[in-house]
C-alpha cells in the first residue's frame, strides 16, 4: 500500500493544476513531474541499498550498525540533494531541451523545477530512511510517512494553486514544503524507533564510526552497481518507448497505455519485493539458511499469485479500461491488439522482481549491475531487427524478452548467493 502511493505526488500535482491553470502550464508540470521522477528514480539506490543493510545487521542483532548504515545513506542522500540545487541550472536546462517543449512550457516547467529542486536534500535522505524502515519491517509506520506525504501535498496544492492563484509556482512550492515536511516527520519517526532498539550498552553512534571510510566506501559501491542497473532498466524502457515513436503517433500512444498497466502491476509487485528484501535480508544476516529458503520460496508464491491475478485482470477488463483512458477512436482499436503482450509481460515479470528483491536484501549487487547489462546488451541487439521485421509485435516479443533475460541472468547467479549465505 505504501508503494502504491508513490506515483501520487506527479498525479496529484497534474489533476490541481489540470483543473485550474492553462494547458501550457499542465505541459509544465506533466514535463517538470517527468524530471524530478527520472532523477529520483536514478538515486533509488538511497532506498535499495539502506535496505540489505540494514536488514542483515538486524538478522545479525548488530543494532549499532543498524543505526549508522541508516544514518550513512542519509548523509550520502543529503549530499547528493544538495548537490542537485547547487547545479539545479545546467541539469534543468538541459532535460528541457532534451524534452524540447514549447518557449512557454518550457519557462513554466522552469519555474516549477526551480522552487521544487529545494526539497531534494529532504526527499533523498527519506530515501534512505524508508530503506531502514523496510529493512526493519516496520512497514505501517512507512505507510504513515507516505500517507502524511500525500496529505500534505494535496493541502498546499489546492491552497497555493488554487486558493492563492499561484499557478505552476504553487506547485512546485506546495510539492517541496510537503516533502521537507514528511522527511522531518519520517526522521523523528525512525529515531524514537531506534532509540526503542537501543539497549543503552554501546554509544547511540558515534561521528568516528559513522565516518569510517571503508564503510563509506562499502556503502558507495553498493549503491553504485544499484544506480548502474537502474540507469540500464531506464535505458530499455527508454528504448521501447522511442521505437514505438517510431513506428507512428498512433503505436505510442498504444504502447503508452498499455505501459500504465505494467507500472500499476509494478507496483504491487514491488511491494512484495520490498518485504522479501527485509525478510530474506535479515535471514541472510543471523545466516539461517533454511529460513532463507523458505520465505525466498513462500515471497516467490505470493509473487507469482499477484502476477497470475493482474496479468488476467488487465487481459479481461483492460480493452473497457483502454476506452476509459482515451476517446481517440484510432488508439481505442489499435490498443487491444497488443494488450496479450502487456499481460503476458506482467505475468513473467514477478520472477524478475523477486529475484531483484533478494539479491537487494543479501547486498548482492555487483550481480544485478551484471545481469542488468548483460540482458541489455542482448535486448538492444535483437530489438532493432525483431522490430524492424514484426514492427510493434517483435517491439513487444524483445520487451517481454528483457525481462525474462533478467530473471534468467539472476537465477543462474542465485546458487552461488545462496552457498554465500550458508
Amino acid at each position: 500500500m505504501a508503494n502504491s502511493t508513490a506515483p501520487l505526488l506527479g498525479l496529484v500535482d497534474t489533476a490541481v493544476i489540470g483543473r485550474t491553470g492553462s494547458v501550457a502550464s499542465l505541459g509544465a508540470i506533466a514535463l517538470g513531474s517527468l524530471i524530478f521522477s527520472f532523477i529520483f528514480w536514478t538515486f533509488g539506490f538511497l532506498r535499495m541499498g539502506t535496505t540489505g543493510f540494514v536488514a542483515q545487521a538486524s538478522g545479525a542483532k548488530d543494532e549499532f550498525e543498524v543505526r549508522v548504515s541508516i544514518l550513512r545513506s542519509a548523509l550520502i542522500g543529503i549530499v547528493i540533494g544538495l548537490v542537485l540545487v547547487l547545479a539545479q541550472i545546467p541539469i534543468f536546462k538541459l532535460t528541457l531541451q532534451l524534452l524540447k517543449g514549447s518557449d512557454e512550457v518550457e519557462a513554466l516547467a522552469l519555474t516549477y523545477l526551480k522552487l521544487r529542486i529545494w526539497g531534494a536534500p529532504a526527499t533523498l535522505a527519506s530515501y534512505a530512511i524508508m530503506g531502514g524502515l523496510i529493512g526493519l519491517g516496520k512497514s505501517k509506520t512507512l505507510l504513515a510517512v507516505q500517507a502524511l506525504l500525500n496529505i500534505l501535498n494535496i493541502g498546499l496544492d489546492v491552497l497555493l494553486a488554487g486558493c492563492f492563484g499561484m499557478g505552476v509556482a504553487g506547485i512546485g512550492l506546495g510539492t517541496m514544503v510537503a516533502e521537507w515536511i514528511a522527511g522531518l516527520v519520517a526522521a523523528v519517526l525512525i529515531i524514537n524507533i531506534l532509540k526503542r532498539r537501543h539497549d543503552g550498552k554501546t554509544s547511540f553512534w558515534t561521528w568516528s564510526f559513522i565516518s569510517d571510510g571503508k564503510l563509506f566506501v562499502r556503502t558507495i559501491v553498493v549503491q553504485l552497481n544499484i544506480m548502474i542497473r537502474t540507469l540500464s532498466l531506464l535505458v530499455g524502457s527508454g528504448w521501447f518507448i522511442q521505437q514505438g515513436a517510431k513506428l507512428g503517433d498512433v503505436i505510442l500512444a498504444a504502447n503508452h497505455i498499455l505501459l500504465q498497466f505494467i507500472s500499476f502491476s509494478a507496483f504491487f509487485l514491488d511491494g512484495i519485493a520490498y518485504a522479501t528484501e527485509a525478510l530474506v535480508g535479515s535471514a541472510s544476516g543471523a545466516k539461517k539458511i533454511t529460513v532463507f529458503s523458505i520465505l525466498a520460496r513462500r515471497t516467490g508464491i505470493l509473487s507469482g499469485i499477484t502476477a497470475i491475478f493482474l496479468a488476467t485482470t488487465f487481459f479481461i477488463v483492460g480493452p473497457t479500461i483502454i476506452h476509459v483512458l482515451t476517446d481517440l477512436e484510432t488508439v481505442r482499436q489499435t490498443t487491444p491488439q497488443f494488450l496479450p503482450f502487456a499481460a503476458i509481460y506482467i505475468l513473467v515479470s514477478f520472477v524478475a522482481f523477486q529475484l531483484d528483491g533478494i539479491f537487494i536484501g543479501v547486498t548482492r549487487t555487483k550481480d544485478m549491475r551484471n545481469a542488468a547489462i548483460a540482458s541489455l546488451i542482448i535486448y538492444l541487439a535483437a530489438g532493432t531487427p525483431m522490430t524492424i521485421q514484426f514492427g510493434n509485435q517483435g517491439l513487444w516479443i524483445t520487451f517481454i524478452g528483457f525481462i525474462i533475460l533478467r530473471a534468467v541472468s539472476l537465477g543462474m547467479l542465485y546458487p552461488g548467493l545462496k552457498r554465500s549465505i550458508a
